[in-house]
């Protein structure tokens, strides 16, 4: 009785043990693994930055066009044109750089910081169900913002005057800071934060639980196909 008692009790022991184990190799525990997380979501959004960077251009002029001003609101289609036929095809892509870099810093703590998030409130609370998973998403979005505002701050600027584009992000920079001081390259910073909050729960408890429904209830391997496909929904 005893000797049988003591042989089940090692073997659920054993059985912990190896539990414990595979949860650990869920995590990849390496510095080079984490920084390759990190370089991938930065560049994966970098590249989408450089895609779309005119549409960015577009936006900003939309949102700021009757600063300084009085006069009817013009479409996307008028703004696309004044700009091109007033400041030619290179306008843009002003504020390309700091977008690049935003894009980065930004991308790679947004989407790389979601994963130990999720993480430390499994060990936390011992689950990573939906709303852990939302709350992990709106953390790395706030905490990416916050780390990154000056740099979207210096993107905008530039996007907004053509004319100090000849001294580029550095004297754009110096200029904001000598003129307004420090606190200007957080201007802004709230909402931003509030935004990014929302949006990276949103996409990425989206597209986490997607996967796992996908896994669970169509063929599909881990790979290329699963990952655009849930990316895409």
């Amino acid at each position: 009785m005893d000797g049988g008692h003591s042989h089940s009790s090692s073997r659920n022991s054993d059985s912990f043990v190896v539990k414990v184990a595979e949860e650990k190799q869920k995590w990849p525990v390496s510095s080079s693994q984490m920084l390759s997380h990190f370089a991938t979501s930065g560049l994966s959004v970098a590249v989408a930055t450089a895609i779309t960077h005119p549409l960015d251009v577009l936006k900003v002029r939309l949102q700021m066009q009757l600063v300084g001003r009085r006069g009817p609101l013009t479409g996307m289609g008028q703004v696309a044109v004044q700009v091109l036929k007033k400041e030619g095809p290179k306008a843009l892509y002003l504020g390309l750089m700091p977008a690049l870099i935003r894009s980065v810093l930004y991308g790679g703590l947004r989407l790389g910081l979601y994963e130990p998030s999720k993480y430390a409130c499994n060990l936390a609370f011992g689950s990573t169900n939906i709303l852990l998973k939302i709350a992990s998403g709106a953390f790395s979005g706030a905490v990416a913002t916050a780390l990154t505002n000056p740099v979207e701050v210096l993107k905008v600027r530039l996007q907004m005057n053509a004319n100090q584009r000849q001294g580029g992000p550095m004297a754009e920079m110096r200029t904001i800071v000598s003129e307004e001081g420090i606190r200007a390259l957080w201007k802004g910073v709230g909402p931003a934060m509030v935004r990014a909050a929302a949006l990276t729960a949103s996409q990425l408890a989206t597209y986490d639980e997607t996967k796992q429904v996908l896994i669970r209830w169509t063929p599909l391997d881990e790979g290329f196909h699963l990952h655009l496909l849930y990316g895409t929904i």
